[in-house]
């Protein structure tokens, strides 16, 4: 909790003041949208910034003594707030768009800069987590020495798994092989899928053909014919 209370101290997040007690957050007037959009960011949440007035009392065992009449007058997002994954993807994206990265159509998350000497990085940001690509190390380097300036970040080293996928790579022979090894294991598992219900059973099937299993398509499309009414030698 002190480590916590540390976070949001040095990340300015809120100011003491006087307020009257009663606000509470109403749906479509103190917020509008729930957002879901892989380095790691520490405290990410709290790097938001707020467009709405928000107060709340100070935390209980961190009340400054002489000053409990005050309340909190919150400048950035807390964990658990309506606001808290919009305001950190904005924040987010506004910096990757001033240091020239584009976010892709398909995926609002994707970001890609391209070279003049044909390089490129890609980043992929899954909620706090980011997954980075690229040949030059040096570029992805200032990438993250950038990002560590504006976020706390976390360098986990070279991606070994992400999502569930498990990476590995053969340098010899220039081979990336990605694996779902832990989601389709063993013999008992295969048993205990007999008790799952068809569509749940399906979507297991179509989350590893999207992933790294693209040969069972044919097998998946066949089988989610028939979801609403399967039988037997389904």
């Amino acid at each position: 909790m002190y480590e916590e209370m540390k976070s949001l101290h040095k990340n300015n997040t809120y100011e003491l003041m006087e307020l009257p007690k009663g606000f509470s957050q109403k749906k479509d007037i103190d917020f509008e949208e729930i957002f879901s959009p892989v380095l790691d960011v520490k405290t990410a949440f709290l790097h938001g910034d707020l467009e709405e007035e928000i107060y709340m009392e100070q935390l209980e065992g961190f009340i400054i003594k002489g000053k409990e009449h005050l309340v909190c007058w919150l400048k950035k997002s807390l964990y658990g707030f309506k606001q808290a994954l919009r305001q950190w993807y904005k924040k987010f994206d506004s910096f990757m768009i001033e240091h020239g990265y584009d976010r892709t159509t398909s995926d609002h998350c994707l970001f890609v800069k391209k070279f003049f000497d044909g390089e490129f990085i890609i980043l992929l940001l899954y909620v706090d987590d980011m997954l980075i690509v690229g040949h030059d190390t040096s570029k992805i380097d200032k990438l993250k020495k950038e990002l560590s300036k504006s976020f706390e970040i976390k360098d986990l080293g070279p991606t070994s798994q992400i999502l569930g996928i498990k990476i590995s790579r053969d340098k010899t022979n220039g081979k990336l092989c990605l694996s779902q090894k832990a989601i389709l294991r063993s013999e008992k598992e295969k048993k205990e899928i007999r008790n799952v219900p068809y569509a749940s059973a399906v979507g297991s099937l179509m989350y590893a053909m999207v992933c790294t299993r693209p040969d069972i398509a044919h097998a998946v499309r066949v089988v989610s014919k028939f979801l609403s009414n399967p039988g037997k030698e389904h």
